[in-house]
């Protein structure tokens, strides 16, 4: 009999509720709060407020979503309306998505690293009537693709200084027409259209109402107040384009938490030591670099034994508070030592106060989630999709297992199909695909159940462990199924690997495909008398064949001997986003991987 894990909603009703008036709500409440602090000042893209030119206040929040709201009207964007942002993660993003919530248009999501392709898709298939581009390099790619779109009137750019002037517009506008729009807005109504990246075939455009995403951010924040309080801050790097990065966003809005935007992950790490954030969120491949680089200066220090030490100790740990009598007191000592020696350092490269990090996109993996819980950082992993708003599970410091990805958040209820594929009823599932009828009909059950698509199990506890996606299961030639997933996160646990990706459908045996790390790689050429040496030159070399099947071995201890990997291919070059092989959140195409690395995975099973 199939088992229903239901938690009962901390935040309900939102039919009347528009997203935008919590903006208005922390102005009155709390006018001095410290929203948002802007670490670039850039005249030409929104003005800085009088004063501390780094501060945004809920008040200066207010009037600028105001000032950009009374432009849009003055520039005829009505009700319903779709507006692209195609934008890096930075203050103006979330200016313009609160403005457009405002007067009860929609915000169009869009990648800034999406090809010409991509964008006039997604603006030609939402009929976007407006887009707010960031770049000359942006309005470049747009201006590219216009004549295909015929229902866009507007383009602002964010670095010329258009924001500026369609808010000098809007000066024509009176603000109450902005109030009556605002107040005109119902939960019901659409707020957004979130294009998923997609591993496989063209993004579908999923229609997102306020009150789907005001009661999956109320119940986050209702169930993290370790994360969403007055006092706490965070450094965002994601893009915002992601419903993840989006969702927090949303929080610390409503929370009155203070945001700092980050445009990538690059510099992220002088922001992180500069801000001091409480929290962070990132995928799980921040965390293994992190993790990878603390591993590989001990070394160069001759320290290497020490962090081996530290890295045991800190899984022993955190799996010892796991237990009923918790860690001993020589484990807690030494655990203390090693606080001083080596955990410190490692917290400081997160800027030093950040105990708690929200991890989502991808399972970060037992290894790794113990090793940061016992160094001090506590790594929460999350589930959710777009279609859901998007967050359905979460662990919680004071509810956590590692491995998993929690309970399911209030007002969300999950079950396990028969097939294994994860099943969800909830307020936050989404009102459907744009244009999509029939995709939206095949995405429910008859009864009403959301299908997610994701493969998974619930203890008797109610967490929840995913273990694959539906369509990524490989059916190999004797018929064994295989989820690759697990296998291949730990595979790419190695400091030496990138990325793995596992081959076998309709094969004899399971292979992999692995890319190598370009950090790791210099060190390990230069250690290995290879100084100039690219991976294409030594993909075949027996000392690097060799640390990757130390991986593969390491990999292979968790399955059984039909679904270990039998043989493995070194491939010449990285998956990136450019070439289309990762998505911006860094998920494998498995698709173009296929298509793009034909050759290498027939020499896997050559002979067979």
């Amino acid at each position: 009999m199939r088992r229903n894990v239901r938690v009962e909603p901390k935040l309900s009703g939102g039919e009347s509720v528009g997203l935008a008036d919590v903006v208005w709500d922390n102005a009155r409440r709390d006018p001095g709060a410290v929203q948002f602090r802007r670490p670039a000042p850039d005249a030409r893209s929104w003005p800085y407020p009088a004063g501390d030119a780094s501060v945004v206040t809920s008040r200066q929040f207010r009037d600028d979503v105001l000032a950009v709201a009374r432009g849009l009207v003055a520039a005829g964007v009505a009700p319903g309306d779709r507006v692209g942002l195609m934008s890096r993660t930075r203050y103006e993003w979330t200016l313009v998505d609160y403005a457009v919530w405002a007067i009860g248009a929609v915000t169009v999501p869009v990648y800034d690293t999406s090809s010409a392709e991509q964008l006039a898709w997604i603006l030609a298939d939402s009929g976007a009537v407006a887009c707010v581009v960031e770049l000359t390099d942006h309005a470049a790619l747009l201006a590219g693709v216009r004549d295909g779109l015929p229902d866009l009137r507007h383009v602002w750019r964010i670095d010329s200084g258009d924001l500026i002037q369609l808010a000098e517009q809007g000066r024509a506008v009176d603000a109450d027409t902005v109030e009556r729009r605002r107040a005109a807005v119902s939960g019901a109504d659409p707020a957004t259209i979130v294009y998923t990246s997609g591993t496989t075939g063209r993004p579908k455009g999923c229609v997102l109402t306020h009150r789907n995403i005001y009661l999956d951010v109320g119940n986050a924040v209702a169930a993290l107040p370790e994360l969403f309080n007055r006092t706490a801050s965070t450094v965002l790097f994601l893009p915002l384009a992601h419903a993840f990065a989006r969702m927090i966003q949303v929080g610390m809005v409503q929370a009155r938490a203070t945001t700092v935007h980050s445009p990538s992950a690059r510099g992220v790490l002088q922001q992180l030591q500069r801000y001091r954030p409480t929290f962070v969120l990132a995928v799980p491949r921040v965390f293994e670099k992190a993790y990878d680089g603390a591993r590989q200066r001990a070394t160069e220090q001759h320290r290497g034994w020490l962090f081996d030490v530290a890295d045991r100790t800190a899984v022993r740990y955190s799996r010892a508070l796991d237990t009923p009598s918790g860690p001993g007191p020589g484990l807690r000592l030494l655990r203390g030592l090693l606080d001083l020696l080596v955990y410190r350092e490692l917290r400081a490269a997160f800027g030093g106060r950040c105990r708690v990090a929200v991890v989502g996109g991808a399972p970060l993996g037992e290894r790794l989630g113990h090793f940061f819980r016992g160094a001090g950082l506590l790594t929460l992993e999350g589930y959710g999709l777009t279609e859901t708003s998007p967050a359905l599970a979460v662990n919680q410091p004071s509810a956590m297992r590692i491995g998993t990805v929690g309970r399911p958040l209030p007002g969300v209820e999950l079950t396990i199909a028969d097939s294994g594929e994860i099943l969800v009823r909830s307020d936050v599932v989404f009102k459907g695909y744009w244009n999509k009828p029939d995709a939206t009909s095949d995405t429910f059950t008859a009864d009403g159940w959301f299908r997610t698509g994701d493969l998974g199990s619930l203890d008797d506890d109610g967490y929840l462990r995913i273990t694959g996606r539906t369509k990524d299961i490989m059916v190999t030639a004797e018929g064994k199924n295989i989820a690759p997933a697990p296998l291949e996160d730990r595979v790419r646990a190695h400091p030496l690997v990138s990325q793995s990706m596992l081959a076998g459908n309709g094969k004899p045996y399971v292979a992999a495909l692995v890319t190598i790390d370009p950090q790791a790689w210099s060190r390990w050429r230069d250690a290995h008398g290879h100084p100039r040496a690219s991976v294409a030159e030594l993909r075949e070399d027996p000392a690097l064949r060799g640390e990757i099947q130390n991986a593969i071995d390491q990999a292979n201890r968790s399955v059984s001997h039909a679904e270990a990997i039998k043989t493995f291919r070194i491939l010449p070059d990285d998956f990136t986003e450019a070439n289309g092989e990762l998505t911006p959140t860094l998920k494998i195409r498995r698709d173009v991987v296929q298509r793009h690395r034909a050759a290498d995975i027939d020499a896997l099973y050559r002979g067979h």
